[in-house]
């Protein structure tokens, strides 16, 4: 993909002092609807495969691909490219930044390609290790060989979209960054709503990946052009530049990580019950909203900030910064999590049962999700505590706290399977491995006095954890007397909406309008501060401002 010859780009401006959380707030608004999106086309897909063989295949097809993805385009990548990017660009201008970017841009096609193509031809292989409880039903497993090798170039398609992505942060443009993903649920729910017969419906998702794929690489090219960046696709040539980010890489690939590899590891063990991939996929579906919005959203604007700090040795700006981002993201999660745990069977049954899904699987889905929401906030703590470590350079050891944790969730996640638990296990070795992470870091930042949270954090955190517990209690009882609540609405039906769905929206939509007035009551958030957090105010250091453009 070459450009044409064009004018030159107008010199980027200089990253602004403005607020990090608005910047935040833009990209978490944005992934918003990119989440809603993506939870109507997986109840779309979900009503029209359930837990039949090719609703297993299918989410295995996803899956398989995605943990790639998630390694190489929102993880080791992004923490190893952007900084960089963001210095040099600062440093050397928009020819240096440009040279740079253009060889990453080369270096990660060719590696993404060259995986692609290995994994096509020894897919039925990797499938015997990955899904060896589907072997002896042959008609699923070739399904889902077939299915694996469709989706499978969508990593290439989405590592070059990240890429671009990642210059729109690095340049304080994070609309495109916020929305490109949204097209991925778009084009599945047009490729899947004409079509009932769960193969071909199966068949029709798995290409709509690709074509997905593409668009998203191509509509981040185009931000990143109109930002004023001129990447062009060179030759291979492994340079010290691409050697230093490969090095920066290697470790960060198992250290951004490390819940997709447990989610990995989870999904193997899975595959010996059926049906259970799709009880997984839709557990994960609720805490991954407000990972994506909370942990994801406050860490990409967090890292550029961090790098700018230290690069000026503002080391009071960024002990403030990682208090701000931290107290605020659990101040956002912990709600979330006391939901999760609170009424896990009401919200897959209320969102879920209905098609192929039935109040079993939804159940099931429910004790998962019970593990997944206490865990959401070591979850959610590993993204804002990874910058700290990848702003400084320090990609060495969030790798070695990763692999503890991945071979604690291991050896837990099959006790648990094998032993008493069964399969909730899963869920509950990965939660416990994540915060044995946290845990790790925290530690360590303490010690070396990288980051020690003030008396005034620590003192917002407990009022968080008060508020979010009431909040939590209020909704277990509303799970509790479900049955009340639902009985006013037995004969109304709005569209698809009956009354379980009526019920639990409403109760959502109560918790949330409860817990503001909560977390005020208690003291974690004042109303100042939640407005000054979100306010451009001249001489504060943030990350870049956001493109409102």
């Amino acid at each position: 993909m070459t450009e044409l010859p064009s004018d030159p780009a107008p010199p980027a401006a200089a990253p602004k002092r403005g607020g990090m959380l608005r910047s935040s707030a833009i990209f978490a608004g944005l992934t918003l609807v990119s989440r809603f999106l993506g939870l109507a086309r997986d109840l779309v897909i979900t009503a029209k495969l359930g837990t039949t063989f090719a609703g297993d295949a299918y989410v295995t097809s996803q899956q398989f691909p995605n943990l790639f993805r998630r390694m190489f385009a929102e993880g080791a990548f992004a923490a190893a490219f952007v900084p960089e990017y963001a210095k040099r660009l600062g440093g050397e201008g928009e020819e240096g930044a440009n040279r740079y970017a253009s060889d990453a841009l080369a270096t990660m096609a060719a590696l993404t390609v060259a995986l692609t193509l290995i994994c096509q031809l020894a897919m039925p292989w990797i499938m015997y290790v990955y899904s060896y409880g589907y072997v002896g039903d042959p008609a699923k497993f070739k399904l889902t060989v077939i299915l694996t090798q469709i989706t499978m170039p969508y990593l290439p398609c989405v590592v070059i979209a990240s890429l671009f992505a990642g210059v729109l942060t690095a340049r304080g443009r994070f609309i495109i960054y916020g929305a490109y993903p949204a097209l991925l649920n778009v084009v599945t729910l047009a490729a899947i709503l004409p079509v009932n017969d769960p193969i071909r419906a199966a068949y029709a998702a798995s290409i709509a990946t690709i074509v997905a794929g593409i668009s998203q690489a191509a509509l981040c090219w185009w931000g990143a052009r109109r930002a004023g960046a001129r990447i062009r696709p060179k030759s291979l040539k492994l340079t010290p530049d691409m050697r230093m980010l490969a090095r920066r890489m290697a470790p960060g690939i198992i250290a951004s990580s490390a819940t997709q590899i447990n989610l990995f590891i989870s999904a193997i063990l899975a595959s010996q019950v059926a049906g259970m991939r799709v009880w997984l996929q839709v557990a994960e579906r609720f805490y991954q909203l407000p990972l994506s919005l909370i942990g994801v959203a406050i860490g990409v604007a967090l890292l550029p900030r961090l790098a700018t700090s230290l690069q000026r040795e503002d080391h009071e700006d960024a002990q403030a910064a990682t208090d701000q981002a931290v107290v605020f993201g659990l101040a956002l999660c912990l709600p979330a999590a006391a939901a999760l745990v609170a009424m896990p069977g009401f919200l897959t049954e209320g969102f879920f049962a209905r098609g192929n899904f039935n109040d079993v699987d939804a159940a099931n889905s429910g004790k998962l999700l019970f593990h997944y929401g206490w865990g959401l906030p070591a979850f959610v703590l590993i993204k804002l505590l990874q910058p700290a470590f990848f702003a400084r350079g320090d990609t060495r050891r969030p790798m070695i706290y990763s692999m503890i944790s991945i071979a604690v969730n291991i050896g837990l996640g099959v006790a648990l399977f094998y032993g008493p638990v069964g399969f909730p296990g899963i869920a509950a070795a990965t939660a416990a491995a994540s915060w044995l992470t946290v845990l790790q870091m925290w530690l360590h930042l303490h010690r070396t006095g990288t980051w020690r949270p003030t008396k005034r954090a620590l003192g917002k955190i407990v009022r968080v954890a008060l508020a979010s517990g009431a909040m939590g209690a209020a909704v277990a009882a509303a799970s509790y007397f479900r049955p009340v609540l639902e009985a006013p609405f037995a004969r109304l039906q709005l569209g698809p909406l009956g009354a379980k769905e009526i019920t639990v929206l409403l109760v959502c939509l109560a918790g949330g309008a409860l817990y503001p007035v909560l977390l005020f009551a208690f003291g974690g958030v004042t109303p100042a501060e939640a407005r000054a957090a979100f306010r451009r105010r001249k001489g504060d250091v943030a990350a870049p401002a956001a493109d409102l453009s």
